[in-house]
Order: C-alpha cells, then sequence, then structure tokens
C-alpha cells in the first residue's frame, strides 16, 4: 500500500464538569481572568475514571464507527504522559477490553504532541505492510497531574480521550509528517519528577513559542502534502489555550471558510487527547467535509511538535 486513511473517529469525556465558578471557590482567580487569558470557560474531570477507561472508551467507538472487527486490528498506541500503569501498557488494557487478539500494543509519550506523533507512527507502519489496520489513540487524566493551589495552571488542565482508526489505503490520505523538537527549551513545559508528579509550564514563553515559531513549521506540513494552507477546509491543533490558537492561525494564510477547532472553551487543555477529542467532536457534528484537506498539529512538553494534513473520513 502507499498510504493510509482516517476510516473512523471517537472520543469519551468524563461526566463531571468543573465551571470557571468552581474554580472561584477553590483558589484566587475569577471567572474574567480566567477567560481573557486563556478563552476556557469549563473542563471535564475524571473522579473514577483512569487513563484506560477512557482510552477505551473512545477506542470502543471509534472501532464501532469503523465497521472492523477487532481482530482485523494490528497495532494499537496509546499518546499518554499522564497514565500511572507502566506494564501492561495502556495500549495493551485496551486491546484487552476491545477483545483484539493480536496487535502489537505500546504507548507513546511526546506529551501534548503525542497523538500526532502516535499518528504517524500508525501511518508509517502501514506503509511498510507491517498492518493493515491501526487504532490510534490519545488519552490523559490530567487532573492526577495538577497543582490545584497554582491558580495559573489550575485553570488550565481537563481530562478525556479521542481515538482514530486508520487502514492502508492506495492512496495517501495521511500525509507527510512534520516533527521535531528543541530541547534547549525543554524545561518551559513540564512534569516536575516528584513522587507525585505536578504539571507546570512557562506561560510567556510557550506562548512566545507557540506563537512566532510554529505557524512557520505548521505551513511546512501543508506543503509536504503536496498543498498550501488556502486549500485547508479545517485546522485542528493542540487545545493548549485559545490566545495561542487565535494567534497561531491568524499567522497562517487561510481562507475565511476554514474550520479552526475551540474544543478548549469546553475542554480545557487534555494533553495529547485535544487534537483527536476535538477531531470527533467536529466530524461528529458534521462540521469537516468528508474528502478534505484538514491540518492536525499539536505541541508542547519537550518542547516538541508534530502534525500532518489528514483527508476527513
Amino acid at each position: 500500500m502507499s498510504g493510509s486513511r482516517v476510516v473512523a473517529l471517537g472520543h469519551h469525556q468524563p461526566q463531571r464538569v468543573l465551571t470557571n465558578a468552581d474554580l472561584e471557590k477553590m483558589v484566587d482567580t475569577n471567572d474574567e481572568w480566567i477567560l481573557q487569558r486563556t478563552g476556557i470557560s469549563t473542563r471535564r474531570i475524571a473522579d473514577d475514571e483512569s487513563v484506560a477507561d477512557m482510552a477505551a472508551g473512545a477506542a470502543a467507538k471509534a472501532l464501532a464507527a469503523s465497521g472492523l472487527a477487532p481482530g482485523d486490528i494490528g497495532q494499537v498506541i496509546v499518546a499518554t504522559c499522564s497514565a500511572v500503569d507502566r506494564c501492561p501498557s495502556i495500549a495493551a488494557q485496551v486491546a484487552g477490553r476491545l477483545t483484539i487478539p493480536n496487535a502489537v500494543c505500546f504507548d507513546l509519550n511526546n506529551a501534548c504532541a503525542g497523538f500526532c506523533t502516535a499518528l504517524a507512527t500508525a501511518d508509517h507502519t502501514l506503509r511498510a505492510g507491517a498492518a493493515r489496520h491501526a487504532l490510534v489513540i490519545g488519552a490523559e487524566k490530567m487532573s492526577d497531574l495538577t497543582d490545584w493551589t497554582d491558580r495559573s495552571s489550575c485553570i488550565l488542565l481537563g481530562d478525556g480521550a479521542g481515538a482514530a482508526v486508520i487502514s492502508a489505503d492506495d492512496n495517501a490520505r495521511i500525509g507527510p509528517v512534520t516533527w521535531g523538537s528543541d530541547p534547549s527549551r525543554n524545561n518551559a513545559v513540564r512534569l516536575v519528577d516528584e513522587w507525585q508528579p505536578r504539571f507546570s509550564q512557562e506561560g510567556q514563553a510557550v506562548f512566545r513559542w507557540a506563537t512566532s515559531e510554529l505557524p512557520a513549521i505548521a505551513a511546512q506540513a501543508c506543503e509536504r502534502a503536496g498543498i498550501t494552507t488556502r486549500d485547508l477546509a479545517g485546522i485542528v491543533t493542540h487545545q493548549a489555550n485559545l490566545r495561542i490558537i487565535e494567534a497561531m492561525t491568524r499567522r497562517l494564510d487561510l481562507r475565511d471558510d476554514v474550520i479552526i477547532a475551540r474544543d478548549v472553551v469546553e475542554s480545557g487543555n487534555t494533553s495529547a487527547a485535544s487534537v483527536p477529542l476535538a477531531l470527533s467532536k467536529m466530524a461528529e457534528r458534521g462540521e469537516l467535509p468528508s474528502g478534505e484537506p484538514v491540518l492536525l498539529f499539536a505541541f508542547g512538553g519537550g518542547l516538541s511538535w508534530a502534525g500532518q494534513v489528514i483527508t476527513a473520513p
């Protein structure tokens, strides 16, 4: 096969909604301050669900929508930085719950860029002929890593999962990946390495990096797919912060009718889950025209980035 394509999507979010008004009771903050700086109104918090629970929920929906049988899946990858389980992997747990009998399963940690990195890895696997169908999941329980006394970071984070089934195809409907990192600035977004890890970031440094350097890299993903940014029907970036999303996309030469994911407003920053979560919700609402090009682009801890153009399923 010369390529692969996304054939189905699915997502899962916890039931509990944490509003800005709720946060006002927990830390010194208010709704206006949060909206001005992040654009976030609500986020979902998983009380009794694990990363594996959410990953399996999203994956089950994607697999059901694909029309494939569990035995058709040859690879399962879960992108996550918040899972506490090391062995068996979250991917292996998902395969067990979905009765996928004989797939290669592993977890991948590239922080917020994890899903796009995992999607490229699965695409390469299918192009090489090592599998015909793969299940790629981004799942995070960022609430476990949140310092609820830090008003600069606790307002950002949420929990959830998104998944995609991809299949080998005669045509390349997942474009070449653009990926990389700047390890000289790897402390800008990090999990502080303690027995109880906590999310930490240098917000202003991340904002400047994302808005000044990343738009050109995102445009490279389009060039590698043989299109320009004017050809895009949709853009799904990492849902880090609405200000970052809007500043980044303003620097791209886009048509007025392009659909830009803004799921961060209601879901918060869900790290590796944010791109597939937003993408699945947009597809479910019918916002993405089938067969049209959509740019996926994620960035975060490392500092790392990954992105590719896909054809909307």
